[in-house]
């Protein structure tokens, strides 16, 4: 499925079978390897605006112009409740502000394209205010069995979610085997 530019918040992972998007202390190790489909890449690098992560991200991987492998340049929003002590890097804004103030900050940058959202925790909150139009996984073949979880609410009630591009309600079948 092509992916489209049209100033949605997208909340953005690959993610461990298990649920995981990154590894024990933010570690992405484990993607090495991973492949995607053709020209991938270039399609969420031509259809992002403006990206938003969070500060644990930003302190384990601080290069903006890492973001799909080079291929994205814009403005990038790391939210923290202390800018003050994050080192200054060209393109990147540290914003203290509440996750709503962010995304509309976010969006304003992006241009009437997408803001994609590079954080477990924000897009947590998000969902729970109901700012996220879609949110976009790519599986990989990976059991983590540690790390940092795309959802992760104990105690939190179940979200419905609607498949896009086909039956709203269908399960996601997805085969492996042990390599």
């Amino acid at each position: 499925m092509r992916r489209t530019a049209d100033g949605k918040v997208l909340w953005h992972f690959t993610m461990s079978l298990d649920g995981f998007v990154a590894g024990p202390d933010h570690g992405l190790d484990w993607l090495a390897g991973v492949s995607t489909r053709p020209g991938l890449v270039e399609e969420y690098a031509e259809t992002t605006g403006a990206v938003l992560g969070g500060r644990d991200g930003w302190d384990a991987y601080p290069d903006a112009s890492a973001i799909y492998g080079g291929a994205w340049s814009g403005p990038l929003f790391v939210l923290t409740h202390h800018p003050e002590d994050a080192t200054p890097a060209p393109g990147v804004t540290f914003l203290n502000r509440d996750v709503a103030e962010a995304v509309r900050i976010g969006l304003a940058a992006a241009g009437g394209k997408n803001l994609e959202v590079f954080s477990p925790s924000i897009g947590r909150q998000l969902l729970e205010l109901g700012l996220i139009d879609e949110i976009d996984l790519h599986i990989a073949p990976v059991l983590l069995g540690d790390g940092i979880r795309l959802y992760d609410n104990p105690g939190g009630v179940p979200i419905p979610l609607n498949l896009v591009g086909e039956d709203p309600k269908a399960t996601v079948t997805v085969r492996y085997r042990p390599a």
